[in-house]
C-alpha cells in the first residue's frame, strides 16, 4: 500500500499470529554427540518448553509487566537474565519494535498473553534438533562465516505471539468492520481485510498495537532460546557458552513493515504486509541489522518435521518482490484431510523408524502436520533461489522434534 496514496492497513492481511517467526541456534556439537541422548533431550526440551493449545510459560506475570514486556520485547528478557546481550544483535528490529504503546490492547488481549511467554503453541509450531549434512550445504562460504559446519547440530523453532497477538488481531479487525464503510467508505469483498486509511486514528492504533504483538513474539522467543539453553547445558553437563549455543538469527513472518522501495522508476514509501512471507533484503540495506548488513538478510524456511527445512540470505534482486520471500513450505491439503489420511500414533513410529524422534501433546495435532501435506521444501526453495528473491546457504534436517 502507498502512504502518499492513503494507503490502508489490514490485520487479516497482516495475520492473527502476529509477528509468528523462525529463531535458528548453532551448536559445537556433532551428530555422534547429539544421537546417544536424542531421547532424552526431546523429552526434556518436551518439558521445559510448553506446548499445545492453551500452554502456559514458566515465566507468570501480572499484567502491569506483560504490558511492559510488549513495548520492550527480547531486551526485556535479556535485561531478566532470558538470553545474552548478542542475542538481540541476531535477531530482526534487535528484537524490539520501537513506538508500541501498550494503551492500544485490550485488557482481554493481555490477560490472554500474560501467562503464554516461553511457549511454543500448537498447529504448524515446532522446536526441533537438525543435523547440518555435508551435503546440503550450499554455500560453504557463508555457512562457515555464519558458524556452521558439516555434521554439526543446531536447533529450530518456530512460534508467534500466541493467544495475545490473535486478540490484537480480532479487537481491530472488529473495530475496522464497525468504521470502514459509515467512517472511510473503503468496501471489500472479504471481511477478514477488514482495513482502515494507515493514517488514521484506528489505523494507527492498530499499528502500535500490532507492534505490541510484535514484541510479544519476540519475547516468547527469547524465552525459549533460554530455555533451550538450559536443557542443553543440564542434558550434557555443560555451559550454554562452552556447547557454542549462540543465535544465528530470528525472523518473523506475519507483519505490515513502513519501507521505502522503488515502484514504476521512483522511491515511495509503502505499507509493506507480509502474512506467510520472510523479507529478504539483500547486502547494505538499511533493514538488515547490523551483524548481517555486509552479507544480506538470513532467511529461515521450514519445511516439514519430515524433510527439513532452509537457512538462505536475502539477495538484491529480491526487489522484483519489494525484498519478500517465502515462509515455509505451504500446505497441500487441509488440516481434516491430514487428519483423515494419517494416524498420528503411526506417523510418530514411522518417524522414529526413519531417525525422527518426536514428541507432541497431540496425535491429531501430529497428523495434521504429517509431510504428505506439505509441498516439497527443496522444490519451493529451488523456486525461490532460481528467481533471485532468496539464495540457498543449508538444508537443516530434523532428527528430534517437540510438536503442539
Amino acid at each position: 500500500m502507498d502512504r502518499s496514496d492513503g494507503g490502508v492497513i489490514s490485520p487479516g492481511g497482516i495475520g492473527f499470529d502476529i509477528n509468528c517467526g523462525m529463531r535458528l541456534i548453532r551448536t559445537n556439537l556433532t551428530y555422534k554427540d547429539v544421537k546417544p541422548k536424542l531421547h532424552q533431550l526431546v523429552d526434556a526440551l518436551f518439558k521445559a518448553v510448553p506446548a499445545g493449545v492453551g500452554s502456559r510459560g514458566f515465566v507468570r506475570l501480572d499484567a502491569n509487566t506483560f504490558r511492559k514486556v510488549v513495548e520492550e520485547g527480547s531486551e526485556w528478557c535479556v535485561k531478566n537474565g532470558y538470553g545474552w546481550d548478542e542475542d538481540l544483535k541476531a535477531t530482526e528490529l534487535g528484537g524490539r519494535e520501537e513506538n508500541a504503546d501498550n494503551k492500544n490492547v485490550s485488557s482481554k488481549a493481555v490477560e490472554r498473553g500474560k501467562d503464554q511467554i516461553g511457549t511454543l503453541g500448537s498447529g504448524n509450531h515446532y522446536l526441533e534438533i537438525q543435523h547440518v549434512k555435508e551435503e546440503n550445504i550450499m554455500d560453504k562460504a557463508l555457512a562457515k562465516k555464519w558458524g556452521l559446519f558439516p555434521d554439526q547440530m543446531v536447533v529450530m523453532f518456530h512460534c508467534g505471539s500466541r493467544g495475545f497477538g490473535h486478540q490484537v488481531a480480532t479487537d481491530y479487525l472488529n473495530l475496522f468492520l464497525d468504521v470502514m464503510e459509515s467512517k472511510y467508505r473503503i468496501k471489500i469483498l472479504d471481511r477478514e481485510l477488514a482495513s482502515a486509511p494507515f493514517d488514521s486514528p484506528e489505523g494507527q492504533n492498530y499499528f502500535s498495537g500490532m507492534k505490541c504483538a510484535m514484541n510479544m513474539s519476540f519475547a516468547n522467543r527469547q524465552t525459549i532460546l533460554h530455555r533451550v539453553r538450559e536443557t542443553f547445558s543440564s542434558v550434557f553437563g555443560m555451559d550454554a557458552e562452552k556447547l557454542g549455543m549462540h543465535q544465528v538469527y530470528d525472523v518473523a513472518h506475519n507483519r505490515a513493515s513502513v519501507e521505502k522501495h522503488r515502484v514504476d522508476g521512483s522511491m515511495k514509501e509503502l505499507i509493506v504486509h507480509r502474512k506467510g512471507a520472510t523479507a529478504a533484503f539483500g547486502p547494505a540495506s538499511e533493514y538488515v541489522t547490523q551483524k548481517y548488513r555486509e552479507d544480506g538478510q538470513p532467511i529461515i524456511i521450514g519445511g516439514s518435521m519430515e524433510t527439513g527445512s532452509y537457512l538462505l540470505v536475502g539477495a538484491e534482486s529480491a526487489a522484483q518482490t519489494w525484498f519478500t520471500t517465502a515462509h515455509g513450505s505451504g500446505r497441500t491439503m487441509s488440516r481434516t484431510r491430514a487428519k483423515q489420511l494419517y494416524r498420528g500414533e503411526q506417523l510418530q513410529k514411522d518417524m522414529e523408524n526413519r531417525g525422527i524422534y518426536v514428541k507432541t501433546t497431540s496425535f491429531a495435532g501430529l497428523a495434521e502436520e504429517a509431510g504428505g501435506a506439505y509441498k516439497d521444501i527443496d522444490e519451493v526453495i529451488e523456486t525461490a533461489h532460481n528467481a533471485g528473491i532468496s539464495r540457498k546457504v543449508a538444508k537443516l534436517v530434523p532428527i528430534g522434534n517437540v510438536k503442539g
